[in-house]
């Protein structure tokens, strides 16, 4: 430390050390100083321009817009672009150009540039419609108003049509007017609101014809409608026309006329001719048959026109009657009526009728008792003889002069004429043969002391009093098949039961009712069983349509003699049957049936076609074996004999199981049968078939 000298005899404070900033000094030789300048902004301004510019020009694309029509001015309004020449340099995107044109539409379009380096885009301008004005005029010169104006069939108006505006291209003018005849041109509007004038000539649709007459004064006809009197010149539009020149004293002339537009007519003078006269000719009796000098005319009444001044021939004939000749001579246009009554031709005929009391009708006028000789006319006539009670009888009678002749008759009682109408053989409309049958009373079932008897066949008495219809086989397959294309009767041991004329087995209770139903309707006949949603509800006991037998009148046709007696099987009394009496469980079935009838052998081991074995003393066939039958009625207990009688009974009013009768291929025992045999269910077998039945009715 360095002592100043001042403090002597104190402490000494030390002093401090303050560092100071210290560079090198720079090296030897010139130094550089820069200061930014204004024009140095314009500088860098210019560079990025030219920059920017160059990356336009090296990522644009070169766009030709390509416009019809050439003249068509070109605006960007969104998007960037620079126009050189035709050219425009674009960068890939869209783009939005407004294109306009003198006599265009103006319009926006969308530009897309694409990735390629040179591209054309071609547009074009819609044009505006033109200005058409469209004047009509006569084949003189002479301007027409009121002419329809149509290009291509569009309605513009009625000239003089002027400045319509009309899109431009190739169009069908065409010009319509009243009594003129149609005008067509192809035209070529040019648009883009350039004034065009067209100038349509029209040819009159009409002619001059002129019309002379001897003697005049005539009317002319046209149509239908008076249009003058001769002579006379009118103007007809073209076209065929009928023309009558007629007048009064005279007869009309006619003729068709065909008028060609401007082809003018002065047709030959037409020479009338007096008007016949008209003669009004009737007879009594009326229908006569006319001839005029030779030439038949028709028959009376009858209205003839006849030349005047001349005598005419009438003759007038009719059958049964002396033919009657008139002469006639008439004036022109002279109205005359004539009567003429006919003398008949008799012929006396006697008229012998039962009951004596009956009355005698002729052309259905009352002539009396019938019993009498009576003046017939030669010629044909209603002959009807009535009482009441009776039947008429009626025929049509022509008596011969010169001859003896009667008419006899015996009329019918309503009753015996009922009766003498009933067809006692009708065939269905599904091909059942049917006879009609009158029965009678008699005892169902069998007695407890018969061999084989069943518990459920009691006896009872019985009432038969309607008659009715049955089939005289069962149905087939193929008649059945006409109802149920589908149907299928099956097999049994490899042998078949569904060809055409076995009957039809595998067949429920249901359809086999239904079946009936459908020949009814057939025939157009009162359904016989009720039916809904394909069901059977119930039945119509008054109904004249077909169904199935009842029992009772199933057991009746099968027991019958035919003599008012009762038999205990099909064949007679004797067991066991003989030969060739039915189809049964025979020798044949011996291989898979456990219970047959031995020593009968029919050879069939199934069902046979049916009617292939003896008919029963009604005549039917298969009243046992081939097929059991289903029958109308529902099973149920039966009580013993009564002294109630049950008339035509149809069977329980409800019950669970239908009733089946008769025996089939499958049965050989005497049990089964029998006539009386009973058997009941609910399911189709393949030995169970069933035969239809029809009351008479009224």
């Amino acid at each position: 430390m360095q002592d100043n000298g001042n403090n002597s005899g104190q402490h000494d404070v030390p002093d401090s050390i303050t560092p100071v900033d210290f560079s090198p000094p720079p090296p030897p030789g010139r130094r550089f100083s820069w200061r930014p300048r204004w024009y140095h902004a314009i500088v860098v301004v210019g560079l990025a321009l030219a920059a920017g510019a160059a990356v336009f020009v090296l990522t644009a694309r070169s766009v030709f817009v390509e416009v019809s029509p050439m003249a068509a001015a070109v605006e960007v309004v969104d998007g960037f672009a620079v126009r050189v020449g035709p050219r425009y340099l674009m960068r890939q995107g869209d783009y939005q150009l407004q294109l306009s044109a003198p006599g265009y539409y103006d319009s926006e379009v969308a530009l897309v540039v694409g990735p390629e380096q040179a591209q054309t885009h071609p547009f074009s301008l819609t044009p505006l419609p033109g200005l058409v004005s469209v004047t009509t005029r006569d084949a003189e010169g002479e301007a027409l108003s009121g002419a329809r104006v149509l290009l291509d069939g569009v309605d513009l108006g009625e000239s003089p049509l002027v400045d319509a505006e009309v899109p431009p291209g190739s169009y069908e003018l065409q010009v319509q007017r009243e009594r003129y005849l149609p005008y067509r041109e192809q035209v070529e509007i040019e648009g883009r609101q350039v004034e065009q004038s067209l100038t349509a000539t029209l040819a009159p649709a009409w002619a001059d014809i002129s019309f002379t007459s001897r003697p005049a004064g005539a009317d002319i006809i046209v149509n239908g409608q008076v249009q003058g009197v001769t002579p006379a010149q009118m103007e007809l539009l073209q076209g065929a026309y009928e023309v009558t020149i007629k007048r009064s004293g005279y007869k009309a002339w006619q003729e068709e006329l065909v008028v060609m537009a401007g082809a003018d007519q002065q047709l030959p003078s037409v020479t009338l001719e007096a008007a016949d006269g008209l003669v009004f000719i009737r007879s009594t009796p009326g229908n006569a048959n006319v001839t005029i000098n030779g030439q038949y005319r028709g028959q009376t009444p009858l209205e003839v026109s006849l030349p005047p001044e001349q005598e005419h021939e009438i003759r007038l004939f009719r059958t049964g009657y002396d033919t009657a000749v008139r002469r006639i001579t008439t004036g022109s246009d002279e109205e005359r009526d004539m009567t003429v009554p006919l003398d008949p031709i008799t012929n006396p005929v006697r008229i012998i009728a039962q009951p004596s009391d009956a009355q005698l009708y002729v052309d259905g006028k009352l002539k009396g008792a019938a019993n009498q000789t009576v003046d017939l006319i030669a010629a044909s006539q209603r002959i009807e003889i009535r009482r009441e009670g009776y039947v008429p009888y009626a025929a049509n009678f022509t008596s011969r002069p010169g001859l003896d002749q009667e008419i006899r008759v015996s009329l019918k009682t309503e009753e015996q004429a009922r009766l003498d109408a009933i067809e006692p053989v009708i065939t269905s409309a599904g091909g059942q043969t049917l006879h009609l049958f009158y029965p009678y009373g008699f005892t169902m079932g069998s007695s407890r002391r018969e061999p084989g008897r069943r518990a459920n066949e009691t006896l009872r008495d019985v009432g038969m009093e309607k008659p009715f219809y049955l089939s005289l086989r069962p149905v087939t397959n193929a008649q059945f098949k006409r109802f149920r294309a589908d149907h299928a009767s099956g097999t049994l041991q490899g042998q078949s039961l569904d060809r055409p004329n076995q009957p039809a087995v595998q067949v429920s209770w249901q359809d086999a009712a239904l079946y009936t139903n459908w020949l009814s309707a057939q025939e157009g006949l009162t359904p016989f069983y009720n039916v809904a949603d394909g069901t059977i509800t119930g039945f119509n006991a008054n109904a004249n349509g077909y169904r199935l037998p009842s029992e009772a009148e199933w057991e009746w046709a099968a027991r019958s003699d035919g003599q008012n007696g009762i038999t205990r099987f099909t064949w007679g009394e004797s067991w066991p049957p003989p030969a060739e009496t039915g189809n049964f469980a025979d020798e044949s079935t011996s291989d898979f049936l456990g219970q047959i009838l031995r020593g009968y052998n029919d050879g069939i081991p199934g069902t046979s076609n049916v009617g292939a074995f003896a008919a029963n003393a009604q005549g039917l066939f298969d009243m046992a074996g081939n097929v059991s039958e289903w029958v109308h009625d529902y099973y149920g207990a039966v009580s013993g004999l009564s002294s109630v009688k049950v008339t035509d009974p149809l069977g329980p009013e409800d019950g669970t199981y239908r009733t089946i009768k008769g025996s089939s291929w499958a049965h050989g025992s005497m049990t089964e049968l029998r006539a009386s045999y009973r058997d009941f269910g609910e399911e189709a077998r393949n030995d169970l078939g069933f035969r239809v039945a029809r009351y008479l009715g009224e």
